[in-house]
């Protein structure tokens, strides 16, 4: 558990360090894997390999942070995750590059549920508004930066001495664990997180985040090409156009953090964000570099709505001493979204034209803001404050 303001701080920190690392190499590895001859297909298949892990993994990671430790498994998915990316600067086959994303891609699942169990299990912020938005402030932060600075040194000097950058910087984030303590665990029964998942409620809300995460796919895979061959953006303008966009992802997240909690409020601000980010990522897809920068931010306003309110409904339907494990279901159910999404994508954008699969993925967006009509809970009281009759509450937090 966070026992202090300057742990908090610390959290941020690693937030910000990993994810300026790890987004910059989602987004910008595809026009390296490009030089390197990869076609659609290997693009797609790489990239699915990095949501693949996840599905496997987050749930086991999580019931690991509610049972025995959460410091420990962030230390060495950092330090993993800082010797792959080395590794990865120097592969030249498409094989090796699958299996080198597919071990990324189980670093930073681990490193994205360890940290966010270790913030959901955090008691000391009482407006889950405020202690959500800032969390995602920092995590959005982090890629618009790290975007900027990789496309400034691949422009300079190259995608390898990019990732060695990106390894060293994410070892050196490790140091700012010795800050961090005040865990606690408890014995959890396997049971206990089916009595979690498998209700109306819960498997409604799943639904809604794995169509949610397949335009993820869309991101990975298609969107760096797109913005080199359909819009005639060099490596630079291309990381410029990805960064500065991010920053609007950011400005909502903060926008959020500065609202009271309210449930009708953040449920309409929610299907707001889905239709924000559905719209703006179909019209994106034009020729025209500002209308599609201009959309792009729409987007990214919109997924910054998204991405704050989903981890506080999260939240809000488990206990604080299951919440690792539930929640990694969770991740993992939107990371088999990411996959698909991956695959499907590629897969129809290389084949039929890069601007087609933001039209599909949008739309799908703009569809699932109509389910969130039914998905989203009414109710969706935060936990902290009075628990929601979803299963058993026998135990104290």
């Amino acid at each position: 558990m966070i026992s202090t303001r300057m742990n908090t701080r610390r959290i941020h920190l690693i937030n910000f360090v990993r994810k300026f690392a790890v987004a910059a190499v989602f987004f910008l590895a595809p026009l390296h894997f490009l030089r390197l001859g990869f076609g659609g297909l290997a693009i797609g298949v790489i990239v699915s390999c990095f949501a693949a892990a996840p599905i496997l993994f987050a749930f086991p990671t999580g019931w690991i942070n509610d049972r025995f430790s959460i410091k420990r498994v962030i230390l060495v998915a950092l330090l993993a995750q800082s010797v792959l990316f080395i590794a990865i600067g120097h592969m030249k086959h498409a094989a090796g590059m699958a299996v080198l994303f597919l071990l990324v891609g189980l670093a930073n699942s681990a490193l994205d549920v360890s940290i966010n169990s270790l913030y959901y299990k955090d008691p000391s912020e009482e407006n889950p508004n405020r202690k959500y938005g800032r969390y995602i402030l920092w995590l959005s932060l982090g890629p618009a930066a790290g975007i900027l600075f990789g496309g400034i040194l691949i422009f300079s000097s190259g995608f390898p001495l990019l990732m060695m950058v990106f390894g060293a910087i994410t070892a050196l984030a490790a140091f700012s664990l010795r800050g961090i303590d005040g865990e606690k665990f408890s014995v959890v029964e396997i049971r206990e997180y089916r009595a979690d998942i498998f209700n109306r409620r819960v498997l409604a809300f799943s639904l809604f985040l794995f169509i949610l995460a397949l335009h993820w796919g869309v991101e990975g895979t298609v969107y760096s090409p797109f913005l080199r061959r359909g819009l005639g953006l060099d490596d630079f303008q291309v990381a410029l156009f990805i960064s500065m966009a991010y920053l609007s992802l950011a400005a909502s997240s903060l926008l959020i953090s500065r609202l009271k909690f309210d449930t009708r409020r953040n449920r309409v601000l929610f299907l707001l964000g889905m239709m924000l980010s559905g719209i703006g990522l179909a019209l994106m897809a034009q020729g025209d570099v500002r209308l599609s920068f201009f959309f792009r931010v729409v987007h990214e306003a919109g997924d910054g709505l998204l991405a704050v309110l989903s981890i506080l409904y999260i939240s809000s339907l488990f206990e604080k001493r299951t919440i690792g494990g539930s929640a990694g279901i969770l991740s993992a159910l939107q990371t088999a979204g990411q996959m698909a999404g991956a695959l499907i994508f590629s897969w129809l954008g290389f084949r039929s034209g890069l601007e087609y699969p933001f039209f599909v993925a949008g739309a799908l967006l703009i569809v699932n803001a109509a389910l969130g009509l039914f998905a989203l809970p009414q109710e969706a009281a935060h936990r902290e404050s009075t628990p929601a009759p979803l299963a058993r509450r026998t135990h104290e937090y």
